[in-house]
C-alpha cells in the first residue's frame, strides 16, 4: 500500500471523489502543510494556520497507479486557480501535492507537466515534501455520504461525482 496527500479545494469534495476509486482503501479528510499542530476546522478556515484542507489517500498501486490517481486529481479540480476552488477561497483551498518519496515527487512533476497540456492557464499546483497531516474531527469524515441532500453537496459535490462517473468509468469501484 502507498499513501499520498492531496489538497484540491474542499476536503468534502476530494474525499467523495477519491473514495470511489478502485484501489483506494482509505481517504481521510484533514489538514496538511501548515505549522499549527492539531488545528480545528475553524482555525484552518481563518487561513492563518498555513494548512490546506487535504485528503490523505491510502491506495494499492497494483490496482490504481499513482499516475492514474494524479490524472484524476488534475482533472477533477481546477489546478489553475490560486487559493480557490469555485466559491471556496483562501490559502486553505489551494492546490498542492504533498509527496513522501522521490518517486512520488517525480510522478507528480511528470503528471503536472502532462496536465498542463490540457489547460490554457498556468497550473499553480504546488508539489512539496510531506511534513504533516492532521485528521479533521469525525464530523467531516464521509460528509458527502451523511449530507447528500444538503445544498453544498447538491450544488458542488454532485457535479464532481457525475463527472467522475462519466469520464472515469474504468477507475470506479464496482
Amino acid at each position: 500500500m502507498e499513501t499520498i496527500t492531496f489538497a484540491g479545494g474542499c476536503f468534502w469534495c476530494t474525499e467523495a471523489v477519491f473514495s470511489r476509486l478502485k484501489g483506494v482503501t482509505k481517504v481521510t479528510p484533514g489538514y496538511s502543510g501548515g505549522a499549527v499542530p492539531d488545528p480545528t476546522y475553524e482555525e484552518v478556515a481563518t487561513g492563518e494556520t498555513g494548512h490546506a484542507e487535504s485528503v490523505q489517500i491510502v491506495f494499492d498501486p497494483k490496482v490504481l497507479s499513482l499516475k492514474d490517481l494524479l490524472y484524476v486529481y488534475f482533472k477533477l479540480h481546477d489546478p489553475t486557480t490560486l487559493n480557490r476552488q469555485g466559491a471556496d477561497f483562501g490559502t486553505q483551498y489551494r492546490s498542492e501535492i504533498f509527496y513522501s518519496s522521490p518517486a512520488q515527487k517525480a510522478a507528480a512533476e511528470e503528471s503536472l507537466a502532462e496536465a498542463q497540456k490540457n489547460y490554457e492557464d498556468k497550473i499553480v499546483t504546488k508539489i512539496t515534501p510531506y511534513k504533516n497531516f492532521f485528521p479533521a474531527d469525525p464530523s467531516h469524515k464521509d460528509y458527502y455520504l451523511k449530507h447528500r441532500l444538503s445544498p453544498y453537496c447538491l450544488l458542488v459535490i454532485d457535479p464532481k461525482i457525475k463527472k467522475l462517473e462519466k469520464d472515469f468509468q474504468s477507475y470506479l469501484k464496482n
